[in-house]
């Protein structure tokens, strides 16, 4: 049999989590400080406006952050920044990353093809690890088994 993980199996960046979510709270404390020590001369609507911006950019972090790919007993959800896709295992004939790659390509029975965020090819050695274990179970449960 195969080396395959046990289902369900969910891979997410470490790296890519810890400096978004950190960012984003310097960001936050940082324009609400500012709104609060402001001159006189700005306006209750400007001082909501500066943490309304630190909103939007710690929401654009919080989307970055989500990123993953999460694969159960019937398919793979590839969470993107801005995208959830949902595929059966049957839909994915190859998962690939070259180096220097910044994630993974799965390519598609529809003949397209998608980036997994989930899997972040800055985190060398996790990538490589969580990319020979999403390989391993596309072999186990895909349609076309591996030419002998």
């Amino acid at each position: 049999m195969t080396d395959a993980p046990a289902l369900p199996t969910v891979w997410r960046p470490r790296t890519t989590r810890i400096v978004a979510y950190t960012t984003a709270g310097v960001i936050m404390l940082g324009l609400i400080a500012l709104a609060v020590v402001v001159p006189e001369q700005y306006k209750l609507f400007d001082r909501v406006l500066m943490i309304a911006f630190g909103a939007l950019v710690a929401w654009i972090l919080h989307m970055l952050a989500r990123c993953r790919v999460a694969a159960d007993e019937s398919g793979v959800t590839v969470v993107n920044a801005f995208t959830t896709r949902r595929l059966e295992w049957a839909q994915i004939l190859d998962v690939t990353m070259n180096v220097g790659d910044p994630w993974p390509t799965l390519d598609l029975a529809d003949g397209t093809s998608i980036g997994a965020m989930g899997v972040n090819g800055a985190e060398k050695a996790l990538a490589a690890r969580q990319l020979a274990e999403f390989q391993a179970l596309l072999h186990a449960r895909g349609e076309a088994p591996d030419p002998v």
